[in-house]
């Protein structure tokens, strides 16, 4: 609704001459004899401006029209604050409900992924939770890659481990083959002695040969030949 200084066409703080100018050009623009053809409307509007000259010309009128004016702004204004904070309350309490229901439907796709389904598998559980059709595919998209990736980082990480575990088992082994060629080595010698007792004067030429052995050895062959 147009304040009466608005049907004037004049700012709140203008003076009485110029709120005079601007009765005088409005009535002279919406005069009833100046509109042919659209009478009832001309009539209409520069009555608005005769009532809205009136009350702004007369010094008590106007003072009274500004109290009640300032007071309705207030009014209107404090209906407009509460008006944009239940607005804004309930925008957020939206968002919050919209934010949990997402959280809600991508803890049940990392569930089912967890489980080992696939993207199809989490998009149809997500519409059969009435999950709308766009976010359901953005959801099992996103669960779906991230499986992925990773399954991908646990196969990296444990490949190193079993590259590393590699060399220490052939390593083993060359220790394992030469003990057991000791051992041999050591069976037939002792086998030999039993079967063929060595001469005295054989075994003091073969003495130094027997030098290269470790006593250990020497003496463990000596106990078998006697």
């Amino acid at each position: 609704m147009a304040t009466l200084y608005e049907t004037l066409g004049v700012p709140m703080h203008a003076t009485e001459e110029e709120i005079k100018r601007a009765y005088r050009k409005a009535a002279m623009k919406w005069h009833p004899d100046r509109n042919a053809g659209s009478e009832e409307v001309a009539r209409a509007t520069f009555q608005e401006i005769r009532d809205a000259y009136a009350i702004l010309s007369d010094a008590a009128q106007r003072e009274v029209y500004d109290a009640v004016y300032a007071e309705q702004m207030r009014q209107w204004d404090a209906q407009r604050a509460r008006h944009e904070e239940a607005q804004a309350e309930r925008e957020a309490a939206a968002r919050a409900a919209d934010e949990a229901a997402y959280a809600e439907m991508v803890s049940l796709a990392m569930r089912f992924a967890d489980e080992g389904h696939n993207r199809d598998v989490l998009f149809g559980v997500l519409l059969g939770r009435h999950c709308e059709a766009r976010r359901a595919a953005q959801i099992a998209d996103s669960v779906a890659a991230l499986q992925a990736s990773r399954r991908e980082a646990t196969a990296s990480s444990a490949s190193p481990q079993a590259a590393e575990a590699e060399p220490q088992a052939s390593d083993a082994a060359p220790s394992r083959d030469a003990a057991t060629t000791n051992a041999r080595a050591a069976a037939t010698a002792a086998h030999s002695a039993r079967a063929e007792p060595a001469k005295p004067d054989q075994a003091a030429n073969e003495a130094p040969a027997a030098g290269g052995f470790s006593s250990l050895w020497f003496q463990f062959l000596n106990g078998l030949r006697f």
